[in-house]
C-alpha cells in the first residue's frame, strides 16, 4: 500500500496548473485537521490567498475538482457532508513520511489567521452569534488557529499572530471561540469586552506569543476579560502548563485571583483534571486549596464532578481540604461524583473517614439518589455496599432513591435497588405517587414491566388527586405502557368493576411475562 500511495502523491506532484497545488494541499488539510472537515469548509480554505487583505471567493474550487486532484486519494461523505483520506492506512502513510508536506501546522495556522482577518469581519458584531452558511471557515479559524499556531509556529506566523491579536477584543472570532467553553454561559455576561491577546494566546498556550507579548508589556498580566478571568485562569483552564510556568514567573502575577464567579485558576485547573497544573499552583504558598467560589464549591468539588480521580487525590493530600465540604445547595463532593458515575472517585472520597456517604444536600437528596437517578449502576452498587447508607432514604419531598430511578427509566438501578429487602417498592412520595406512577407517566416500559410483576406494588394506587398510574399513562399518551397496564389482571379487574375504559390507541406488544421482550434501547 505504502508503494501505491507514493507512486499517487507523485502523480498529484506532477499534475499542470493548479491542481498539483490544490491536491497536496486538501491532503495536508484533511490530515492535519483537528477535526473532520466539511467539503465547503475545505474548499474555503483552499481559496485563501495568505497575505491578502480580503477573500476573493472566485478562487474557491469545486469539491469535484479537489477529489479530481488527489487522484482518488480522498472522498466525500455524503452522509456527514464531510471530506475523508479514502483509507485510515493513507493517514498512517503520511504520518510516516512527515516530508510530503513543508511545516503544515505553521501553514495551516496562517491560512487561518489570514482569513480572520479579512476585512469582511470587521463590522460584524461580537454580541452576537454570526451566521456561518456564508462563511463556513470561520468557525473552524475560530476554533483552532491557536492550536496549529502552538504546535508549529514560523516567523511569518508569529508575526501574524501578534498582529492579530491586536483585534481580537471584538473580534467576532472572540465569541465563536468561547462559545465552546461548556463553563461559561456567555448570554450571562453580556457584551464580550477586554478579552485581550494575552487573554487570547494564553487560551490557546502559544509559549512564544505569550512571552512576546509579556516582554512588550502590551497587557497586565492579572488583568481579568469580560468574565474575570486572567490570562493565567485562561491558561489553567486549558492545561497548559508552560504558560502557567511564564506567568507564575512574573512577581506580580496573583495566583489565587478568582473570576467573576469566583472560581481561582486552581479550580479550573482542577475541573479540567490537568494534574500538572494543579500541581504547579499548589507550590504557591499564596494559593488556596479550598478556597469555595460564589457558589460555594472548591476546587475538590470540581474535580469529583468531572472525575478527575488524579486531581481529586493530590487535593485530599492537602490537610486544609475539606473533602466533605457541600456547596451552597449542600452538595457535597461525593455526591458530585455519583451524579457523574465516577466510580473512582466515590471510592476515594468514601474511603475518608470525615465524608459522609449518606449525606443528604439541602433538598434531602443522598449521593445514592444522585446516582440513582442518573442512572449510575456501578456506584449504586458502591455505595449500596456501606452500612451507612439507607437505599431507601427518602428527600424532602419524600422520594426515594427508586422513585428517582423509576423515574428516570433506569431500569438496571431498579432492578439493583428492589434487590434491597429495606427498599419499598410502592412507597409514595409527598404528592401521592409511586415509583409505578412516575415510571408510567414518563413512559418508561421497562421500569414499568419490572415493577407490575411485585406482589408488593398496586397498580391502581391513586395519587393525591386520584390518578392512578395508568390514568397517567393515558393523559401523557404512551399508548404501549398504556397497554403493559390494561393487560395486568388487577388492573383489568379494577376496570371492569368500576366501569372504566381508556380510549387510547394501542399496539400489539408481547405480554408482560413473556421471555422474549426485547430490551428498549437504553438512553
Amino acid at each position: 500500500m505504502g508503494d501505491a500511495y507514493g507512486a499517487t502523491i507523485e502523480r498529484i506532484k506532477a499534475q499542470c496548473g493548479d491542481k498539483s497545488r490544490l491536491g497536496i494541499a486538501a491532503l495536508m488539510w484533511i490530515s492535519h485537521a483537528e477535526r473532520p472537515l466539511r467539503a465547503e469548509e475545505l474548499c474555503h480554505a483552499l481559496a485563501v490567498e495568505l497575505g491578502s487583505p480580503g477573500f476573493n471567493a472566485s478562487n474557491i474550487p469545486s469539491v469535484s475538482t479537489l477529489v479530481s486532484c488527489c487522484q482518488g486519494l480522498i472522498t466525500v461523505d455524503q452522509e456527514a457532508s464531510t471530506v475523508r483520506l479514502i483509507h485510515f492506512t493513507l493517514q498512517e502513510y503520511l504520518s510516516a513520511h512527515p516530508d510530503i508536506f513543508t511545516t503544515p501546522h505553521s501553514l495551516m495556522a496562517e491560512t487561518c489567521m489570514t482569513f480572520l482577518k479579512s476585512e469582511q469581519f470587521k463590522p460584524i458584531s461580537v454580541d452576537r452569534y454570526p451566521d456561518l452558511s456564508d462563511t463556513p471557515f470561520l468557525e473552524y479559524c475560530s476554533l483552532y488557529w491557536g492550536v496549529h499556531a502552538k504546535k508549529e509556529l514560523s516567523d511569518n506566523a508569529r508575526s501574524l499572530a501578534l498582529d492579530l491579536l491586536q483585534e481580537c477584543d471584538g473580534h467576532i472570532s472572540t465569541r465563536l471561540l468561547l462559545k465552546q467553553i461548556e463553563t461559561l454561559d456567555l448570554d450571562s455576561f453580556g457584551p464580550i469586552t477586554n478579552f485581550n491577546g494575552l487573554h487570547c494566546a494564553s487560551f490557546f498556550g502559544i509559549v512564544e506569543v505569550v512571552t512576546a507579548l509579556i516582554e512588550k508589556g502590551c497587557h497586565g498580566v492579572n488583568e481579568g476579560a469580560f468574565c474575570g478571568l486572567t490570562p493565567l485562569a485562561w491558561a489553567a483552564l486549558n492545561g497548559h502548563e508552560r504558560v502557567v510556568e511564564i506567568l507564575l514567573g512574573r512577581g506580580e502575577v496573583d495566583p489565587n485571583k478568582p473570576c467573576d464567579t469566583g472560581q481561582t485558576p486552581l479550580s479550573y485547573a482542577a475541573e479540567g483534571g490537568h494534574v500538572g497544573v494543579v500541581q504547579m499552583l499548589l507550590r504557591r504558598e499564596n494559593v488556596s486549596p479550598d478556597k469555595p467560589d460564589k457558589c460555594h464549591q472548591t476546587p475538590l468539588s470540581h474535580a469529583a464532578g468531572k472525575g478527575h480521580e488524579g486531581v481529586v487525590k493530590i487535593l485530599l493530600g492537602r490537610e486544609e481540604v475539606d473533602p466533605d465540604s457541600p456547596d451552597y445547595l449542600g452538595i457535597t463532593p461525593l455526591s458530585y461524583a455519583a451524579q457523574g458515575g465516577h466510580e473512582g472517585v466515590v471510592k476515594v472520597l468514601h474511603d475518608r473517614e470525615e465524608v459522609g456517604p449518606d449525606k443528604p444536600d439541602c433538598c434531602g437528596q443522598t449521593p445514592l439518589s444522585y446516582a440513582a437517578g442518573r442512572g449510575r449502576e456501578g456506584v449504586v452498587k458502591i455505595l449500596l455496599g456501606l452500612e451507612q447508607v439507607n437505599p431507601d432514604r427518602p428527600d424532602d419531598y419524600d422520594r426515594t432513591p427508586l422513585l428517582y430511578a423509576a423515574w428516570n427509566g433506569h431500569e438496571g438501578v431498579v432492578e439493583i435497588l428492589l434487590g434491597r429487602e429495606e427498599v419499598s417498592p410502592d412507597r409514595p412520595d409527598s404528592r401521592g405517587q409511586t415509583p409505578l406512577s412516575y415510571a408510567a407517566s414518563c413512559g418508561h416500559e421497562e421500569a414499568v414491566k419490572t415493577l407490575l410483576v411485585l406482589q408488593e406494588v398496586n397498580p391502581n394506587r391513586p395519587d393525591n388527586r386520584g390518578q392512578t398510574p395508568l390514568m397517567l399513562a393515558t393523559s401523557y399518551g404512551h399508548k404501549r405502557v398504556v397497554a403493559l397496564l390494561q393487560s395486568h389482571k388487577a388492573i383489568a379487574r379494577h376496570n371492569l368493576k368500576h366501569g372504566r375504559h381508556h380510549f387510547v390507541e394501542t399496539v400489539a406488544i408481547p405480554s408482560l411475562f413473556s421471555e422474549n421482550i426485547t430490551p428498549r434501547s437504553r438512553l
